[in-house]
């Protein structure tokens, strides 16, 4: 009599590493939106790591698997920000075809920016300091960068203007733009984004091209 053959049964499907990989790069933005949130609210001596896992839905120690301490994901949080923004102001230069076309669009980019990441840029503005000395260097240069993107195109459309004045103009532009988001998001954040958007831009390119004021008699 023979016996009945066994049929191999399939052996559970593992992930592949790329699709760990992904779940990994998955839970540490989930950790760093987390952090951006709760940091903006609370001020980063406020959150424990726990805090932050339970946010993101996993435990205080798992944090652990992704950053070296609280310390770390403000830095990653700041550092990735600042990459984005340069990377990004490079691409929309690059993309233009000319010094208005450009400054249009860098003010579209930086709209966009500062009304979907307020909590971002609260964190930045209340908790630079927290950073340790290494991150607060590149974070710096980062932005900086980015500021001198925003002045060689200035420079094109205001020729012979120092360099100083067409920084005076960005950083000033900057305040307008990041500092609207936070009355923004307390009026209905949808119906007030799409209201306030053309009006952020018109204001900025306004401020941006305005002629110099003469100087003072002496």
């Amino acid at each position: 009599m023979t016996e009945p053959s066994q049929t191999a049964q399939p052996s559970p499907t593992r992930p592949s590493p790329s699709q760990r990989s992904q779940a990994k790069e998955n839970r540490r933005q989930a950790l760093l939106s987390a952090a951006a949130a709760l940091f903006a609210v609370e001020g980063f001596n406020r959150v424990s790591l726990e805090d932050l896992g339970a946010a993101a839905g996993v435990s205080g120690p798992a944090v652990y698997r992704h950053f070296t301490g609280k310390q770390a994901v403000l830095g990653a949080l700041l550092l990735s920000v600042s990459q984005d923004l340069l990377d990004g102001g490079r691409r929309v230069v690059a993309e233009s075809g000319g010094a208005a076309e450009a400054l249009a669009r860098l003010v579209r980019f930086q709209v966009d920016f500062a009304l979907h990441n307020p909590d971002v840029i609260r964190v930045q503005d209340q908790d630079f300091s927290n950073l340790d000395a290494g991150d607060q260097a590149e974070v710096r240069m980062l932005q900086r960068n980015y500021v001198e993107l925003w002045v060689e195109v200035l420079a094109g459309l205001h020729p012979g203007t120092d360099a100083i004045e067409l920084r005076v103009r960005a950083h000033a532009t900057f305040g307008l733009i990041n500092s609207t988001p936070h009355s923004v998001r307390s009026h209905g954040r949808r119906l007030a984004i799409k209201r306030a958007r053309p009006l952020l831009e018109s204001m900025a390119l306004a401020a941006l091209m305005a002629p110099a004021a003469p100087p003072p008699l002496a």
